[in-house]
């Protein structure tokens, strides 16, 4: 027998008596680590690995800082990345209303984005109706329906199909602020409707009135839980200096159309993966991701960190804030507001080495995009990043009344996207966009943000 084959043979056998015997003796011996297991089965693990030096290094000033409104709050629901969309949009909409503080409904937008996203699915269902429902794809598609969260792209297909309204015109519902009752009841119902459209397919019979029959169903599911969106509206308002505003009778894409100042139909998507498999300067989609049937494919660039993170700062330069992605649970205080890869020690707590690189995790799914939100600030020394000012959407009881402080080395580790308008993206990478990308499978992390209910 050779010494990988012994290898391979110890390797399968079951954890044995002497082993745990053993182990249990050095833990003993261990005096750090029995001072470490005193403190954390007393304290969580992460008040004692939080590195006090780097708390005191992080200031929330900041040489570049737009933000002078209050945060918005997402609330029990995953709708960061329409949230970090409608942030960014509310900028220049306040500004041409001479209003202090003004949102969006994203009450609205998340109404047609499940009532689209149900018919992508379905139509996803037509097309794969020839495979079985263990076929990877089919079950992943099966698994999540529809979830809460999505990509720029997604947000903006919803935009310019639908158009937008005040808040105030569709306010918040209980289920739109805790999606959880009413997603489970629209995933049961669209289940349901895969089984009936397969079996019409397998019967040879017309599936267009089965499916007709199952959006019927999903509006009136959305009308009970969410409201029934606006055709038109009467708009008024009093600005900040009391003067008084009316606009007259709107339609969603009228006010869209009068509120939206930036140029998001011409932003594209940058992406940090430095997979080997995936080359900078290439394109990239994910298959099955979308909402809205017919609309603009979910299309990444790839490119080096250095890059975006120019980018990023020549719009903040631009008094624009930025949407971004990221995977937001790592090395994060939620009470602080602070982001920093050498926030918690956890190596120091536990004696461990934990050294995947980025393109390790996300090989190995220890990391992916989780959370949009919105970059509102920027501290720059000589030229040099060091620091960002987030807004988040998680209310204002976190942070600095909802906004957060990234230093440039958790950008680095855990950022992953942001939007940009095509004008800042050197000419040399925008023919990429002319080329087909390449197709990710549905279940690549690329695609997480979709799934997230962060």
């Amino acid at each position: 027998m050779t010494k990988v084959e012994k290898s391979m043979k110890q390797a399968a056998q079951t954890i044995s008596q002497e082993t745990i015997s053993q182990l249990r003796e050095q833990f003993e011996e261990d005096s750090i680590a029995r001072i470490v297991q005193n403190a954390v089965t007393q304290t969580s693990a992460d008040d004692v690995a939080l590195n006090r030096s780097t708390i005191t290094d992080n200031n929330f000033s900041f040489s570049i800082l737009l933000d002078q409104w209050t945060a918005t709050n997402q609330k029990r629901s995953g709708r960061c990345w329409m949230f970090a969309a409608l942030n960014l949009l509310r900028v220049g909409a306040m500004e041409k209303m001479n209003r202090k503080e003004f949102e969006f409904s994203q009450n609205y937008t998340l109404f047609w984005d499940k009532f689209e996203r149900a018919n992508f699915f379905l139509e996803e269902m037509i097309r794969t109706a020839d495979r079985d429902t263990d076929d990877r794809f089919v079950a992943f598609l099966l698994q999540t329906p529809l979830s809460d969260g999505g990509q720029w792209n997604m947000a903006v297909d919803i935009i310019r199909k639908h158009g937008l309204v005040p808040k105030e015109v569709m306010p918040e519902t209980e289920s739109s602020s805790n999606t959880r009752r009413m997603n489970a009841i629209l995933t049961e119902r669209l289940r349901q409707g895969a089984r009936d459209l397969r079996r019409n397919i397998q019967a040879k019979h017309s599936v267009r009135t089965v499916k007709a029959n199952i959006l019927q169903d999903i509006w009136r599911i959305l009308c009970i839980h969410l409201g029934t969106p606006p055709q038109t509206f009467l708009w008024q308002w009093n600005d900040k200096d009391q003067h008084f505003h009316r606009d007259g009778i709107l339609t969603p894409q009228e006010f869209a159309q009068r509120y939206i100042t930036l140029p998001i139909y011409d932003y594209l998507c940058l992406v940090h993966d430095p997979r080997p498999e995936n080359p900078y300067g290439r394109t990239y989609t994910v298959e099955g991701l979308g909402n809205v049937v017919g609309g603009e494919k979910v299309v990444y660039l790839n490119v080096e960190m250095e890059l975006m993170k120019e980018i990023a700062l020549r719009q903040l330069q631009d008094r624009t804030p930025v949407w971004f992605g990221c995977d937001v649970g790592k090395q994060m205080r939620r009470d602080l507001g602070i982001w920093d890869c050498d926030l918690f020690d956890y190596s120091q707590l536990y004696q461990i080495p934990f050294n995947l690189n980025k393109g390790e995790r996300l090989h190995y799914h220890q990391t992916r995009m989780t959370h949009a939100m919105l970059f509102t600030g920027v501290d720059v020394l000589n030229g040099k990043t060091r620091r960002w000012r987030v807004e988040n959407s998680w209310g204002t009881d976190n942070g600095r009344k909802g906004f957060y402080s990234m230093n440039d080395s958790w950008f680095d580790e855990y950022m992953f996207e942001i939007a940009a308008p095509r004008s800042m993206i050197p000419a040399n990478l925008l023919t990429a966009f002319d080329e087909d990308p390449i197709v990710l499978p549905a279940w690549d992390p690329m695609g997480a943000l979709a799934r997230s209910r962060d």
